[in-house]
């Protein structure tokens, strides 16, 4: 049967539209359809049976209390499963469209619906929404939008049988009801088992098509992220732990209550003792007309008050304790925050909860109980045997204290990234003895796959730094919008206002050379040699056998050029190669070891020191990468008109070009600088670099750069400013590239990962528009500087100065 409600679950998901509208015109057509009623019979006169009694009241008072409050209890359970919103959105639907759709078969069956007011509380408790909630997991599961209908068509290959088989189980049962002979509990199984089957149709053909139909318009997939596969298998294994003994037992029943019904419903019965029964129950009703007999029987308690009352305890203690609805918590708990945030619609109220789940309080319940730590052999025994998941985080503290676990390999060993980040914080927190510093380091909701193994070791948590934009930068004809991660106040703002300068000119870049470098130092017996080794890698015929070498450890790296240094019987080596996307010193590194190791093969005197001797140089001051190049060699110019000089920059162009021979030229050679005869190019480099997974280090050859400025046009009104930058070590695959939001930032950019059609245009992109935002951050400083606005800005800003006192000034 399973193939065949597969079949019919695709149907239903693939055609949602056609399914709808079929359901809703038939629903439609039995709530117009006109129905001839007879009048109703005339109660006897004298009898009290259509008279108010108080102990109905409190029955069907204590019926509605007991829904209302079991109804809280379901919508609670499906929290825990994921999505309240999904999840709850789907109860909701369960519960309306049952209402709706019970209440037209009731019309259409010429049922006063009069009488459904006592059965509609009733009603609340035969609707279980746990199989909705569990078709809007399987769902929920898949990947991407074309997944969902074959994703819902497993979900109803799954759970199709079962529900097909309780249905019938329910409805035989309830019917047993309508054989009682006790009139409310007669119309409220009548009321129970139309419910029950019309649930069922509804649940196997609109809900479905509605699920499919929702989850397509709010174009929600791969929710559960990582966590689809583990929450699809424990989805499946969940549902197939039904006992083959207990279906058959329900088969069983099945026939032994149809075998009930039938001799119950078409056997004759005495109609002479029908009458009796039924005159003498009426003769009962009238006779009692005394004060004490009208109290008795206002508080009389009849058989079918008491099967009621006894019925409903039962459903609710079926559903409360009998039923397993944390079978997906921990899965869900799980759950990466990414995969959270793609819910399309989210409240205030969430986001607000959210954000403080995400702050720490290690104060959190454990699924393992502490308070039976067990002893050190036989944590041993369930680590070596079962893993380290199956301890509680002390007995894991435990063993990392007697060195049985190394710290640095939590992770792995828990079988749970964010699990192993907690327990070395509770570690730290108990060896430094710095609690309080952990109250405010979140930790909870990061996808901390992609930072093992490649970004980071013994994590502790994440910082948050605030990310903002800048822009429109117009840049070779093409708008952009710069993400920029920093905390200095001001800085956003003063590169938009020098985006704004360009906006209408625009920033013209080139790329003038791309390199990145790796220097090895290597050493010889005597000078001689390290010479010979110089002139040997001069000649054309033996750098193309050691580029044969280099370039065969990577599809990318490609050495362009070798340059050396004689330093005594020291020879230091400066390899350049084009590396694609990537920064490239890994590329780097491994091609240069097997280069090396050719050299070698030519001259075995030669002593490989280091794979790098500084001569690269990476992530220090040099003047090799200043005047030679490292990364991407870019040079942007822009012509801003004397207008906007004036009205944005609220400065001239005499004052801007005075201000940067005094400063940047001048005053840098004062200072000795190198590379440094710019006014705050690290600034844009750095929040540039944070917000776009960099490696911030290399900010120091990266921000290499010396600013021009010249008067320009027939008056020289006009301001000519240009940009130099010889060293800019980018990349947009790899390193923190890889994390979500670094690499959303890159894809703001339209850069994000590696070009296919042109290797290294990306990263060599990403490199104009660094230059580019430098350029402008250079105009907005030094004309605050000019008018004397800095200070004023910065006090404003950084030290919260009151509006009265400062004036901003990136004030347009």
């Amino acid at each position: 049967m399973s193939r065949v409600f597969r079949l019919y679950g695709s149907f239903c998901a693939t055609h949602p539209w056609e399914v709808i509208v079929a359901v809703v015109t038939l629903t439609t057509c039995l709530l117009t359809v006109d129905q001839k009623k007879e009048p109703p019979a005339q109660p006897c006169p004298g009898c009290f049976e259509e008279q108010f009694k108080a102990v109905d009241v409190i029955v069907m008072t204590v019926i509605r209390c007991l829904a209302i409050l079991y109804s809280s209890h379901q919508f609670r359970n499906l929290q825990k499963l994921g999505s309240k919103y999904i999840l709850g959105l789907a109860g909701l639907f369960i519960v309306f469209s049952s209402f709706v759709f019970t209440s037209t078969v009731l019309n259409f069956l010429q049922i006063d619906l009069v009488d459904l007011k006592d059965a509609l509380f009733f009603f609340l408790l035969l609707i279980d929404l746990s199989k909705a909630a569990t078709l809007a997991q399987f769902a929920l599961t898949a990947s991407s939008q074309e997944e969902i209908s074959s994703k819902i068509a497993r979900g109803m290959s799954v759970l199709g049988p079962t529900i097909t088989l309780d249905t019938v189980v329910e409805t035989l049962v309830i019917g047993v009801g309508t054989l009682s002979g006790v009139h409310r509990l007669e119309m409220l199984s009548y009321f129970a088992c139309l419910s029950v089957l019309v649930n069922y149709v509804i649940f196997m053909t609109f809900y479905p098509a509605c699920l499919s139909l929702m989850l397509e318009l709010a174009r929600i997939s791969n929710f559960y992220g990582e966590k689809q596969p583990i929450v699809s298998k424990m989805l499946l294994e969940e549902n197939e732990k039904a006992n083959p003994a207990v279906q058959r037992v329900k088969l069983i029943m099945s026939i032994g209550l149809t075998a009930v019904h039938v001799h119950s419903r078409w056997f004759v019965k005495d109609e002479s003792t029908d009458s009796e029964i039924i005159t003498n129950t009426d003769h009962q009703n009238c006779a009692e007309d005394s004060v004490y007999g009208y109290l008795m029987k206002q508080f009389a308690l009849s058989a079918d008050h008491i099967v009621i009352l006894i019925l409903v305890v039962t459903l609710i203690i079926k559903f409360i304790f009998f039923e397993n609805d944390d079978h997906l918590k921990q899965a869900i708990d799980d759950e990466p925050p990414h995969v959270l945030k793609r819910q399309k619609c989210i409240t205030k109220a969430e986001s607000i909860n959210e954000e403080k789940e995400v702050q720490t309080n290690d104060e959190e319940i454990e699924s393992l109980d502490e308070t039976n730590t067990r002893n050190l052999e036989e944590c041993l025994q369930i680590y070596r045997s079962d893993g380290a998941s199956k301890l509680s985080d002390k007995e894991v503290i435990l063993l990392i204290d007697t060195k049985h676990l190394p710290a640095y390999n939590l992770e792995k060993a828990v079988k749970n990234q964010e699990r192993g980040v907690k327990i070395r914080r509770q570690l730290i927190q108990s060896l430094a003895k710095c609690e309080s510093a952990f109250l405010n380091l979140p930790y909870k909701h990061y996808d901390y796959s992609k930072v093992m193994g490649a970004c980071c070791e013994n994590v502790i948590g994440y910082i948050p730094v605030p990310l903002g934009v800048a822009g429109p930068l117009v840049l070779d004809g093409k708008q952009y919008y710069i993400p920029m991660s920093t905390t200095e106040g001001c800085l956003i703002a003063s590169a938009n206002r020098g985006c704004r300068a360009v906006e209408h000119c625009g920033i013209k870049s080139r790329i003038v050379s791309d390199g990145m470098t790796r220097g090895p130092v290597v050493r010889f017996n005597s000078i001689t040699k390290a010479s010979e080794v110089t002139l040997w890698l001069e000649k054309p015929e033996n750098f193309l056998k050691v580029k044969e070498n280099f370039d065969s450890t990577s599809r990318f790296a490609r050495l362009s050029r070798i340059t050396s240094r004689v330093a005594g019987r020291y020879l230091f080596l400066r390899f350049v190669a084009e590396t694609g996307d990537a920064m490239g010193m890994n590329m780097l590194s491994k091609g240069t070891e097997k280069a090396l190791f050719f050299v070698q093969r030519f001259f075995p005197e030669m002593e490989i020191l280091s794979l790098s001797g500084n001569y690269c140089a990476d992530k220090k001051p040099a003047a090799v990468n200043w005047v030679e190049g490292r990364g991407k060699s870019v040079v942007c110019e822009a012509i801003v008109s004397g207008d906007v000089v004036s009205s944005v920059l609220k400065s001239s162009t005499q004052v801007l070009v005075d201000l940067n021979t005094s400063k940047n030229m001048i005053g840098s050679a004062m200072a000795g600088s190198i590379g440094g005869f710019n006014a705050h190019a690290a600034n844009i480099v750095t929040a540039i670099f944070i917000a776009t997974g960099q490696d911030p280090a290399q900010n120091i050859a990266s921000s290499n750069c010396i600013t021009i400025m010249e008067p320009w046009g027939d008056n020289g009104q006009d301001l000519y400013v240009s940009c130099t930058m010889p060293s800019i070590e980018i990349g947009t695959i790899g390193g923190g590239t890889i994390l979500p939001a670094q690499s959303a930032c890159l894809d703001m950019l339209g850069v994000r990962g590696p070009n296919e059609e042109s290797p290294g245009a990306n990263s060599k992109q990403l490199a104009r528009i660094v230059c580019a935002t430098v350029l402008a951050g250079e105009l907005s400083l030094m004309a605050a500087l000019a008018t004397g606005q800095l200070v004023k800005s910065h006090l404003k800003y950084n030290r919260s100065y009151s509006e009265k006192d400062s004036q901003d000034c990136c004030k347009t």
